[in-house]
């Protein structure tokens, strides 16, 4: 499955789109990450459990939009993006959306 961000794939044209995809996750957050990550922002730097929690659900996120856009027949999606939203004090979801289309080789 082919996914990009822009409009058009080069060297790939176009030939049907079977519309829009969508793929989410809702995580919370752990109150033990909250206690670390607080400890963490006095003294600054990444804090690495919550990179892998958002990675671990961008991934999921994507591999829900791959499922919707293959039972529509697509074989890529286009103007792929992500939206995030707060659900409650201590969870978010994490949309990946784009348009499921079928591509073929330019001729």
């Amino acid at each position: 499955m082919l996914i990009v961000t822009s409009d058009t794939i080069p060297g790939k044209k176009i030939v049907r789109v079977m519309g829009m995809v969508r793929g989410n996750t809702i995580r919370a957050r752990n109150i033990g990450r909250d206690i670390l990550a607080g400890l963490k922002s006095i003294v600054g730097g990444e804090i690495t459990d919550y990179t892998k929690m958002v990675a671990e659900s961008r991934e999921q996120a994507i591999d829900r939009m791959i499922e919707a856009a293959e039972e529509l027949g697509a074989n890529a999606v286009v103007t792929q993006r992500f939206s995030t939203s707060s659900i409650m004090d201590n969870a978010s979801e994490l949309l990946a959306y784009g348009t499921a289309v079928v591509v073929e080789d330019d001729e």
